[in-house]
């Protein structure tokens, strides 16, 4: 297993990426759970066992390393004006001196076995390991059971796969939304519990029509909800699972801007803009009303009971791939901002503080380290202006 400090070294060695890029590929790698963390390692995901073997098997000279490493002496030609960037990406998507292109290599694409790609045989079982649209799962002759999120792959043996079968099913079944018909269910997840609604599968394509491609972005999502602190899998009940699933929910507008109520990492909260404000209990996310909202925004944001005591971090990241020390985002002055302890960034027009990511996060690090280094090393610091007694004379 990789830490982000290690997979940036193998990257550098194996000529893949650049400085500017690594925080940017490791960003996607956790953003579409190719990885998740436990502690400092990142662990490859059974969703990544899939795609790797999607790339490998269709898309194998674009995933060659020899053929990255050159895709990117090519780019920083073009980057240097040293060779012609549309000349470079007609020979890439037409392909050239018998190879194939990447308008080819897509053309296919709708006769692969997704089924084939994602599945894979446990060592020493009949049983099979899917991944499916809603997660992987376990397959024994038509008998499924789900995954935890919680295990890697290399920690799937063939006796926790039988111990798996053996536990009663984790999801609870509690009904159908009267709206949707969706059936709605509760889950553990590797966040704790949650509701979820089951979408219904595409219907297939006619016979003769190619399957359409759907883009991820595009794919139906669907909705789901974190169990309140006073709920719990074994008692929460239909009405409560589609009160959750209602959330975020609108309370009207101020100043031209929509207010929502929304459950958090950190607690529930309300939101317009940029600007947010803690509720004081989860249930007020479903009372709260608009006068209410505006008086909360109408009062400072709560900063702690004295400056002695350091206020706790509104949120954290993760490590930043170049100094390897854990970011946060903190509530400053002049403004919420990110830091890995030595170095501060405020935050943007347009970033966040519940959804920035740690790839935005290493950006704006990045940016501040080099409007440092261009100042001559010397961080910006503010004196008291002290005032000099005046002479009675």
């Amino acid at each position: 297993r990789y830490t982000e400090a290690s997979l940036v070294k193998e990257l550098e060695e194996r000529e893949i990426g650049r400085p500017s890029t690594y925080a940017s590929i490791i960003g996607t790698i956790l953003d579409r759970g190719y990885v998740f963390k436990k502690g400092t390692a990142l662990v490859p995901s059974f969703l990544a066992f899939a795609v790797v073997n999607l790339l490998e098997q269709h898309f194998g000279n674009l995933v060659d390393y020899d053929f990255t490493a050159h895709m990117e002496d090519g780019l920083d030609e073009i980057a240097r004006g040293e060779a012609e960037r549309v000349r470079w990406l007609t020979r890439f998507y037409f392909g050239a001196n018998g190879e194939e292109g990447l308008k080819e290599l897509v053309g296919d694409i709708g006769d692969i076995d997704a089924k084939g790609i994602s599945s894979f045989p446990l060592k020493g079982s009949d049983i099979m390991v899917r991944v499916g649209r809603y997660g992987p799962y376990l397959d024994r002759d038509g008998e499924r059971v789900n995954i935890p999120e919680d295990i890697a792959p290399d920690e799937l043996t063939a006796e926790k796969a039988e111990e798996l079968f053996a536990q009663p099913s984790g999801d609870r079944e509690l009904g159908t939304d009267p709206e949707t018909g969706h059936t709605i269910v509760a889950k553990s997840g590797r966040f704790g519990p949650y509701v979820t609604e089951i979408l219904p599968e595409p219907a297939p394509p006619a016979e003769g029509e190619k399957k359409r491609r759907t883009k991820k972005a595009d794919a139906p999502k669907p909705r789901t909800g974190s169990l309140f602190k006073t709920m719990s899998l074994d008692t929460i009940t239909l009405d409560d699972a589609l009160k959750l699933l209602s959330l975020p929910r609108t309370l009207g507008e101020l100043d031209g801007e929509p207010v929502t109520a929304q459950n958090g990492r950190f607690g529930p909260y309300i939101k317009r803009g940029a600007d947010s404000r803690s509720l004081g209990s989860e249930d007020e996310l479903f009372t709260v009303t608009l006068e209410k909202a505006k008086e909360l925004f109408a009062q400072p944001k709560q900063r702690g009971r004295g400056r002695a005591a350091a206020a706790a971090p509104l949120r954290e990241l993760g490590n930043d791939p170049a100094s390897e020390k854990p970011v946060v985002v903190k509530e400053g002055r002049f403004g919420p901002y990110v830091t890995d302890g030595e170095t501060n960034a405020s935050l943007r027009k347009g970033d966040e503080v519940e959804s920035i990511t740690i790839q935005r996060a290493a950006e704006l690090l990045a940016e501040r380290r080099e409007k440092v280094a261009a100042d001559g090393g010397k961080k910006k610091t503010t004196t008291r202006r002290r005032t000099s007694a005046k002479s009675g004379s």
